[in-house]
């Protein structure tokens, strides 16, 4: 059955924070010529994580109503840094490691992508040829002052924070993509909308109709307040284990999921609701969260492995039981009482001592199955050993060791 406008809308619209300018975009569809989408990607960090998906989501919906879709990854604007969001000036990498981690890149996207159907393209492709007076000139285009209203660059400036020169360039080579691309449609995230906005001003500037743009929420993360992050810790990596994964949909919050859903679950709106409306009536919250779990890990790894996961973690955390397997860590004390904090950051079970201590005031520390809050636990045997749980998923075997005297 052939989709029509409205249809074509309805999925376009879903999850987005703004479609700008949706009339054009309707001109667009109308046309019945497939539209070139793009999203871009600098590749900063070695992997993507499930707030890359959002984005990626957005491509295949594209991709499913018979659109042109273009990952871009930013090898080039990767070395200056994109300065979104951020408060300080982002340290540039050099090409080796961008080129390492674009590899990556393309290895993980068509884990939601379909490959035959996406066409990879590097920016570095266009931007390496400009000139000096190429890159002159599309300066010229804006002034300091317009830059200046982008709100972090603003927020810097009134703070007497630096902003370097060639933070400037950041949104201009963005933009040049979409002239070179010829791009009609252009999706980011809502920290983005400065960018996206600077590529319909370069396009208009070059001769061209300007891109609809399409921004989208940023993805909470685990905590369901700060966006998905690695730097956070709040993120799902979409090469993690199905275990991992699993485990980690399972333990965001009811409000967070279905947040979730909308973004970056191919479950239809109508379905959702239903979901909706059963909870509403007194459904398990949980048993709705079992099914994004279980799509999401199908999503990165297959179905099998995705209920393999699931009847572990229905083994694991709804009937008590431990882990099979888990590390066995020994760690050397001295006096009476040891740092539970100190224990788990030693163990590795969490990336500070203040993320322990977090834990501990929230009730998501056990040792031997039972919760502990207190920091400081009593230790006067020469050797001990408990099970040291931290959250939902980070088991380890503690051995403590008095340490010897001199």
């Amino acid at each position: 059955m052939q989709t029509t406008i409205d249809d074509a809308l309805a999925i376009i619209r879903r999850g987005a924070e703004e479609v700008l300018v949706e009339a054009e975009l309707i001109e667009k569809l109308k046309s019945g010529r497939p539209l070139c989408v793009k999203a871009g990607f600098d590749p900063t960090a070695p992997d993507l994580h499930l707030g890359h998906m959002v984005l990626l989501h957005k491509l295949r919906q594209f991709q499913e109503l018979g659109h042109d879709v273009v990952f871009l990854i930013g090898d080039f604007t990767g070395m200056i840094g994109d300065p979104s969001g951020k408060n300080e000036t982002r340290p540039p990498l050099t090409r080796e490691q961008v080129q390492e981690n674009a590899q990556t890149y393309q290895r993980q996207v068509f884990k939601v992508l379909d490959q035959a159907k996406t066409k990879i393209q590097f920016n570095s492709t266009w931007l390496d040829q400009l000139t000096a007076v190429d890159v002159i000139k599309l300066a010229s285009t804006h002034t300091v002052a317009r830059m200046l209203e982008r709100d972090d660059f603003h927020k810097r400036y009134t703070n007497e924070q630096p902003i370097a020169i060639h933070e400037f360039l950041y949104p201009l080579m963005q933009g040049y993509d979409s002239v070179a691309m010829k791009a009609d449609v252009e999706l980011g995230g809502t920290d983005q909308k400065f960018n996206l906005l600077m590529g319909r001003e370069l396009q208009k500037h070059f001769g061209q109709k300007p891109q609809t743009i399409i921004t989208l929420p940023l993805l909470p993360g685990l905590d369901g307040i700060k966006k998905m992050s690695k730097s956070l810790n709040n993120y799902i990596g979409i090469d993690e284990s199905p275990e991992q994964i699993f485990g980690k949909v399972m333990s965001i919050s009811d409000e967070t999921m279905w947040l979730w859903f909308e973004l970056i679950s191919f479950i239809g709106l109508d379905e959702l609701q239903r979901y909706r409306n059963e909870v509403s009536e007194g459904k398990n919250p949980r048993d709705i969260k079992f099914l994004l779990a279980h799509e999401l890990t199908a999503r990165f790894h297959s179905q099998a492995a995705a209920t393999a996961a699931q009847e572990a973690f229905i083994a694991q955390f709804q009937k008590g039981k431990l882990p099979d397997v888990m590390p066995e860590v020994e760690i050397e004390v001295e006096g009476e009482t040891v740092d539970v904090a100190q224990i788990a950051r030693k163990a590795e079970l969490v990336e500070s001592v203040s993320e322990a201590v977090r834990l501990l005031g929230q009730g998501g520390v056990r040792i031997n199955g039972e919760r502990v809050t207190q920091r400081q636990m009593a230790f006067s045997a020469k050797e001990d050993q408990f099970v040291l749980q931290m959250g939902k998923r980070r088991f380890a075997k503690i051995i403590l060791r008095q340490k010897a005297d001199n």
